[in-house]
């Protein structure tokens, strides 16, 4: 899925409280990470991953490929929230040609908006089991005045858009290049400031997408609330948990609140596979984004689905070039790092 030789690309992954972006080469040897950085993000610059102010954006990119040196122009981007759709149809058995020219009939039934606003690809998964009459494909749409706003942002920060991906299959382009999942069923699920996507896979296949409105950004709205603060001053009490704003008690109950909202939904969407695929078990289910650091999320997350939980680590199986790369805090950045990785796997010239 990602091997070959590959032009260079930068992974450029756009939250809504940070950007990321890396480079990984590839040799003989393997893969290696030779560009890593962050920038941080003011609030409400980007909301349900829509661009409220592009050009300070566009200028923190700009900031970000300097700051680290980044030459490279070429970028993949991902996109995810309500504006994107992810299903697995049945459709009659055909040639690819076929399907491209008949894909938006097929869609229509499945997708919720105008499909003359959606930009809408697929990827043909093979002959339905049992049915040889009928192949598993996987949609996706999404609309189109985002896309354009997200390219839009990209070419003012000077930059090319190569690649525009879906979030959820960046994570499963990374977690396949760092873990053999040969035979397993696997949730992989980001949390993220301001949204969650979760990806179950079966035998290696994506069977079930969905993005959410949770994230890490919960605990700092709930703070500001709390305090009347502003939220960047709740993600510093957050992280840092100065007694004299808040007590550590009422900070324990914030978080575990919210994380008992991102367990439910998670059970919800667990529920829906095991509705779907009575006879399989999800073996293990893979962190990663922010939410993935809060070890009371973790173990609480094990515990009502019954299932072991792990924080992913992106640079399992990839070299790190400290030469080029700053490691001091790569390993506690590594779950965030996850989106950003597998979009820096994709290739140039990819589909």
């Amino acid at each position: 899925m990602v091997f070959g030789k590959k032009k260079s690309i930068v992974g450029l992954d756009i939250g809504s409280r940070s950007i990321k972006a890396g480079i990984i080469s590839e040799s003989k040897k393997g893969f290696s990470l030779t560009k890593f950085g962050v920038v941080e993000l003011s609030p409400g610059l980007i909301e349900d991953g829509n661009i409220v102010e592009p050009v300070q954006v566009a200028n923190a990119i700009r900031d970000l490929f300097k700051a680290y040196n980044i030459k490279e122009q070429n970028v993949a981007v991902s996109v995810g929230g309500y504006s994107v759709i992810v299903k697995k149809i049945n459709v009659q058995t055909m040639s690819e040609a076929q399907l491209q020219e008949t894909i938006h009939f097929e869609a229509e039934q499945y997708i919720p908006f105008d499909i003359s606003d959606v930009n809408i690809d697929f990827q043909i998964l093979g002959e339905v089991e049992g049915n040889p009459n009928q192949m598993n494909v996987i949609l996706v749409a999404a609309k189109k005045e985002m896309i354009n706003n997200y390219i839009n942002l990209i070419q003012l920060a000077n930059l090319n858009p190569c690649i525009i991906d879906i979030d959820a299959f960046a994570l499963q382009n990374i977690y396949e290049a760092n873990y053999d999942s040969e035979g397993e069923n696997v949730a992989l699920i980001d949390i993220g400031a301001g949204k969650t996507s979760l990806n179950i896979l079966k035998d290696n296949i994506s069977v079930f997408m969905r993005d959410v409105s949770l994230g890490c950004g919960q605990i700092n709205q709930e703070i500001a609330s709390l305090i009347d603060c502003s939220l960047e001053d709740a993600e510093k009490i957050k992280l840092d948990n100065p007694g004299d704003k808040i007590s550590h008690e009422h900070l324990e109950e914030i978080v575990s609140s919210v994380i008992s909202d991102w367990c439910n939904e998670i059970r919800r969407a667990l529920d829906f596979f095991y509705s779907t695929y009575p006879d399989d078990q999800i073996k293990k289910i893979i962190l990663s984004g922010g939410g993935a650091n809060i070890k009371e999320f973790r173990q609480l997350l094990a515990e009502e689905t019954f299932t072991e939980v792990e924080a992913i680590n992106p640079f399992n199986q990839i070299e790190i070039a400290i030469d080029q790369v700053e490691t001091s805090n790569l390993k506690a950045m590594a779950p965030q790092a996850a989106i950003c990785m597998g979009l820096a796997l994709r290739k140039v010239d990819d589909k």
